[in-house]
C-alpha cells in the first residue's frame, strides 16, 4: 500500500516509528528533569532570588525594556520588508546594470553578522564623525541584515511561480511594472508567507544583541537587574522571566502574521460582470484580467 508521495509503513515500520518516538520524549523529559533539578540544588527557585521582582519599579522597568524592544523591532520589520521588496525587485530586472549592483549589495549585507554591523554602526562611525544613538544603530543594523534575506525570499517566491503566469499578464496589455505589482508579487508572498513569518520573528529576537552597544531593551535590563548583589545576584530568574517575554511576544507575531496570511489567501472576489466558470478554479491573473477588463472584453466572445 502507498500513497502519492511516499509508502505507507507497515507493521514493523509504525511499531518502530512509536519506540522512537517515546524514547525521544523520555530523552527531553529527562533533560528537563535534570535542569529543573540543578536550579533547585543551586537555590535559584528560593525566595531570596525572586525577592528584586516583589517590587514595583522592577516590573515598571521590564515592561520599559519590553516597549523598547518592541519598539526597535516595529521600525526595523518595516524597514526590512520595504528594503526586501527593493532589493529583490532589483535582483529581478531584465537589465544587467541594474540587476548586478542590487545583487552585490545583497550578497555583502547578509553575508555582515548583524553584531558586527551594530558594532561598524556604533563603534566605528564616531572614528569618521558620525555617531548614532544605540537605538538607530540596532535599527539600521537589523533593517539591512533582515532586508536582504527577505529580499532573497521574495526573489525564490518570484521565480517559483509558473511562467505562464508572467506570459499570461503580457498578454492581457500589462507592462513589466504591472506584472510584478498585480500578478507576480501578490503570489509571491502568499507563498513564501511563512518564511517571512520566521524571518521577523528572527528579527525580533536579534534585538537582544543591542544590550551588547549598551541599548536598554530585555537582555540589557535582565543582565542590569541579574547583577545586584544586594537582591542576590538572581540572573538565572531574570533570564527566565525575560526569555518567557520573548517567547510570548513571538507567539504574538506568529498569531498575528498566521492571521494575515489566512486573509491573503482567501481568493479576491470576482467581478459582477466576470462569467461564472462552474468547475474551473479561477487563477490570479485571470482575476486580474477581469478586473482590469470590465466591460472592455466579452470572454464569450474570445
Amino acid at each position: 500500500m502507498s500513497s502519492v508521495l511516499y509508502d505507507v509503513p507497515g507493521p514493523r515500520a509504525v511499531a518502530r516509528n512509536r519506540i522512537i518516538g517515546v524514547v525521544t520524549i523520555l530523552l527531553v523529559a529527562a533533560v528537563l528533569g535534570f535542569l529543573v533539578w540543578r536550579l533547585v540544588a543551586t537555590g535559584q527557585f528560593t525566595a531570596e532570588k525572586w525577592y528584586a521582582f516583589s517590587f514595583t519599579n522592577v516590573w515598571i522597568s521590564i515592561a520599559e525594556a519590553a516597549g523598547n524592544t518592541l519598539a526597535a523591532f516595529a521600525v526595523a520589520a518595516v524597514g526590512a520588508l520595504a528594503l526586501g521588496f527593493i532589493l529583490a525587485i532589483g535582483r529581478l530586472s531584465d537589465h544587467a546594470w541594474v540587476r548586478a549592483p542590487f545583487t552585490a549589495v545583497i550578497e555583502v549585507l547578509r553575508a555582515i553578522p548583524v553584531l558586527v554591523m551594530m558594532f561598524l554602526l556604533y563603534y566605528g562611525l564616531p572614528e569618521i564623525g558620525t555617531k548614532l544613538e544605540p537605538y538607530w544603530a540596532v535599527v539600521i543594523a537589523l533593517i539591512a541584515y533582515n532586508g536582504s534575506v527577505l529580499a532573497e525570499v521574495i526573489r525564490a517566491g518570484v521565480e517559483a511561480l509558473p511562467r505562464g503566469q508572467k506570459e499570461a499578464g503580457y498578454a492581457i496589455g500589462l507592462r513589466k511594472s504591472g506584472v510584478m505589482r498585480l500578478v507576480l508579487l501578490p503570489q509571491a508572498v502568499r507563498s513564501m508567507m511563512p518564511v517571512i513569518i520566521a524571518q521577523l520573528v528572527v528579527t525580533l529576537k536579534d534585538t537582544a544583541l543591542g544590550y551588547i552597544i549598551t541599548y536598554e531593551e530585555l537582555l540589557f535590563y535582565a543582565r542590569f537587574i541579574g547583577s545586584q548583589s544586594t537582591y542576590g545576584s538572581p540572573i538565572v530568574p531574570a533570564t527566565i522571566i525575560v526569555g518567557a517575554i520573548y517567547i510570548v511576544l513571538c507567539l504574538l507575531l506568529s498569531l498575528v502574521a498566521n492571521r494575515v496570511e489566512k486573509r491573503l489567501r482567501r481568493s479576491p472576489r470576482a467581478v459582477a460582470a466576470a462569467p461564472a466558470r462552474p468547475l474551473a478554479e479561477t487563477t490570479d491573473t485571470e482575476l486580474i484580467a477581469a478586473q482590469k477588463g470590465a466591460g472592455k472584453y466579452d470572454s464569450n466572445a474570445l
